[in-house]
Formats: C-alpha cells, sequence, structure tokens
C-alpha cells in the first residue's frame, strides 16, 4: 500500500536578494514527508537547512517551486488560511525553545489552542494533561526563568502537541541539553512516531539523525546532496545529486 505525503516540495528554491547578489539559500530541492515517517533534515551551517525547515514547515513560501500541505498547494492561500491550516497539522519545537517568559508552563502550552476556539475550560484540561504526558505536572504553575533547559524544551513538546497536529517539526531539538536530557527527548519524539505522528528533525549532528530517523535529506550548499533511508540495521542511498 502506497504511503501518502503530508508534506511536498517540488523543486523548491528561496532567494534573497541584497543589492545585486542573490543568496540562494536552497536551490530546487525535492523532499516528500510521508505520514508516519521520522525525517531528518540534516546539514553543516549554511547549508540551507533552517531555510529548508520554514519551507517545509510552511512558515515560508518559496521565491520558484511548490509546496504542498495535505494536498493542498499553500502558494494560493490566504495567510490567515494558511495559518488556520498549519495550526492544526503542525506542531513546532524550536531551539531557543520560544516560551513567553511572562506566561506560566501551563499558560505557555495553553496559547496555540486559543487561535483554534478551544474554551478556556478545554484549554486548561489538555495542557494540564501534556505536562503530565511529559513529567512536568509540578511545574506547570512555573515560569520559564524557573525551569532547567530540559524542562524548558519539554514545555516547548507539550506546547507542540496542544493542538493534536499529525506533524512535530523540531528544530535541533537537542541543541542546547547535556547528553542524558538529549536522549530523554529522542526516545519522546520516538515515541510518538511509534504512536503514528510525523516527525521532522532539523540538525547538523550525524550522529542524532543516523540514531533516530528513517529517513534522512542531506543538505549541502543549497541543494539536497543525497537521501538515504533506514533498511534494517543499514541505510542505503535512494537518490544522490
Amino acid at each position: 500500500m502506497e504511503k501518502t505525503n503530508i508534506i511536498e516540495l517540488r523543486k523548491v528554491s528561496k532567494y534573497y536578494y541584497m543589492g545585486d547578489n542573490v543568496v540562494k539559500a536552497v536551490d530546487g530541492i525535492d523532499i516528500k514527508i510521508e505520514k508516519g515517517d521520522f525525517v531528518a533534515i540534516m546539514g553543516p551551517s549554511g547549508s540551507g537547512k533552517s531555510t529548508g525547515m520554514n519551507l517545509t514547515g510552511s512558515l515560508d513560501l518559496a521565491t520558484h517551486g511548490e509546496i504542498f500541505l495535505d494536498g493542498q498547494d499553500i502558494e494560493h492561500l490566504e495567510e490567515s488560511e494558511l495559518a488556520q491550516i498549519r495550526g492544526k497539522k503542525i506542531g513546532f519545537i524550536f531551539q531557543q525553545f520560544n516560551l513567553i517568559h511572562n506566561l506560566t508552563a501551563k499558560e505557555n502550552v495553553m496559547l496555540p489552542m486559543l487561535f483554534q476556539g478551544m474554551s478556556r475550560e478545554q484549554r486548561e484540561e489538555r495542557a494540564e494533561s501534556l505536562l503530565h504526558l511529559v513529567d512536568l505536572t509540578d511545574r506547570m504553575d512555573h515560569y520559564p526563568n524557573q525551569l532547567s533547559g530540559g524542562q524548558q524544551q519539554r514545555v516547548a513538546i507539550a506546547r507542540s502537541l496542544s493542538n493534536d497536529p499529525e506533524v512535530i517539526l523540531a528544530d535541533e531539538p537537542t541543541g542546547n541539553l547535556d547528553s542524558k536530557t538529549e536522549i530523554k527527548i529522542m526516545d519522546f519524539l520516538t515515541k510518538l512516531n511509534s504512536e503514528g505522528k510525523t516527525i521532522i528533525i532539523v540538525t547538523h549532528a550525524p550522529e542524532i539523525a543516523e540514531r533516530y530517523a528513517k529517513t534522512i535529506y542531506w543538505l549541502k550548499d543549497g541543494k539536497i546532496e543525497k537521501v538515504t533511508k533506514k533498511s534494517g540495521r543499514s541505510w542505503k542511498i535512494i537518490k544522490k545529486s
């Protein structure tokens, strides 16, 4: 049975114009994210992976090419409509956590639900349930500056799950964490994947990508250098530039 693509980028480029110079952040990339996959977008600094993440997550529009989110071409959607669909389909975990500092952990997790029209009672009940899921029941009334880096990351994960999205997109999810917390976070993302969530991580660390992902897109100089898929305990190249 053929799997369905939840996200697809077709010949996508993102250019930035600086005077007479053109910076080709990504240049004609093809990415297909199948429902239920665990995908890593991998590359060194300057490879275009952050721009690739923004395009894959429908946070940015392409200069050239087409981006489809669950079969819809996002280029033809109004920003308000795109934000609504993106809010339901994709949960984001940012490298710097991006928690709002004057809101408690619980209030941070509740916030995305507000834009989906949920009642306060529903938002509170779901936020408490999600914070319990990430083992932060005793920290839900704490503010971000009262939490460790690992705890803030777990709040960010709980927030990403607030609207029960199909896709979790994580930018360097372990970049600011110690090795013990790194394993906890990645094991939790693996658990979500086993429960049917599509996971996309952006990372510069091959050991993270190869340990946890099932598909890896290797970026270099704004282009996809190769695509590899896990086959048993080994990796096979399915596409090479």
